[in-house]
């Protein structure tokens, strides 16, 4: 459950608290600059000829034929 203590006047209505989503947007707008995404890597293919198989524990292998198929 959430506890919201309200300080002062904001108001609390259809516009949220103390402002509204335009107030918010332009918020988030201002703070965009400050956080950079990480460049993306591209990864590589990988030839069929090295790949080899998956090996799966046992415990990992029960769980996962525990579990019904999507869509049951």
């Amino acid at each position: 459950m959430t506890n919201l203590k309200i300080h002062g006047d904001a108001p609390l209505g259809p516009e949220g608290v103390a402002g509204g989503l335009a107030e918010l947007r332009g918020d988030c707008a201002r703070m965009a600059p400050h956080w950079s995404a990480p460049a993306r890597i591209a990864a590589l293919p990988v030839s069929p000829s090295l790949i080899h198989g998956v090996t799966v524990p046992p415990a990992s292998a029960r769980l996962l034929d525990g579990m019904s198929d999507y869509g049951d």
